[in-house]
């Protein structure tokens, strides 16, 4: 079964821990990392529950550990709404990001491409069928979300993650992971312009094409080919 993103300070404990603890934690990392911001309506259990790859009673679950953190708020017949961090930090969770807060978004972008395409290059060489058809799942599932900026980015960071587990090196798994997480604010402003997630989705396509014919370099390239767009989209709203 495949989840999402790895939590910082959790290796080697991931097996002794309940699914419902991993993907409470990760949800909290995603709104301590800023991928989910105050205000944010989350989507519903079932399309979290598809787009995570767990059971739906995992995921309510998950969403009561944060309730009681008082990280979300649910109410009765509305949308579960992001409320903000709680009174418990994940200093573990943030201080991965701290330390790129102070490098310029190029100077991380290019970081970004130069390992991201060792990544790619090793995960097209080692890809399974079981990763295949989960990140070919969620970009069909991606096409429901065109007007979802919320729903895209969780399932985003769920398809990126795969593909990057896929490389089978854990080291550079987390530093491309941190490279993702990098400027996410202004990504999801971004994803907000007209047609952002459809080309987004496009390009995901694209790399699942490429992964599918078992040849690196057209894995490579495709990768390549959406890095750039983030980079040029994210640049062109910075600039804003």
């Amino acid at each position: 079964m495949e989840l999402i993103a790895r939590i910082p300070g959790d290796k080697g404990q991931i097996a002794k821990r309940t699914v419902k603890d991993q993907i409470s934690d990760k949800l909290a990392y995603m709104i301590h990392s800023g991928l989910l911001r105050p205000g944010d309506e989350l989507p519903s259990e079932r399309e979290l529950a598809s787009t995570l790859g767990v059971s739906r009673e995992t995921v309510r679950a998950a969403i009561g550990v944060l309730q009681a953190r008082r990280m979300i708020e649910v109410s009765q017949g509305s949308r579960t709404r992001v409320l903000g961090t709680g009174p418990m930090p994940l200093y573990e969770s943030v201080g991965a990001l701290a330390n790129l807060k102070d490098r310029s978004f190029e100077e991380v972008a290019e970081a970004r491409a130069a390992v991201e395409v060792q990544v790619i290059w090793l995960a097209a060489q080692r890809i399974g069928s079981n990763e295949l058809a989960r990140l070919a799942a969620l970009v069909r599932e991606q096409e429901g979300m065109l007007d979802d900026p919320v729903r895209f980015q969780i399932s985003d960071r769920e398809f990126h993650t795969t593909l990057y587990r896929a490389c089978g090196n854990s080291l550079l798994l987390d530093v491309v992971s941190d490279f993702y997480d990098y400027a996410l604010e202004v990504r999801r402003r971004a994803l907000q312009r007209p047609g952002a997630i459809a080309h987004s989705v496009a390009e995901h396509r694209g790399i699942v094409e490429a992964l599918k014919t078992g040849k690196p370099e057209a894995a490579v390239a495709a990768a390549q080919k959406h890095l750039e767009q983030v980079r040029k989209t994210t640049l062109e709203e910075m600039s804003h």
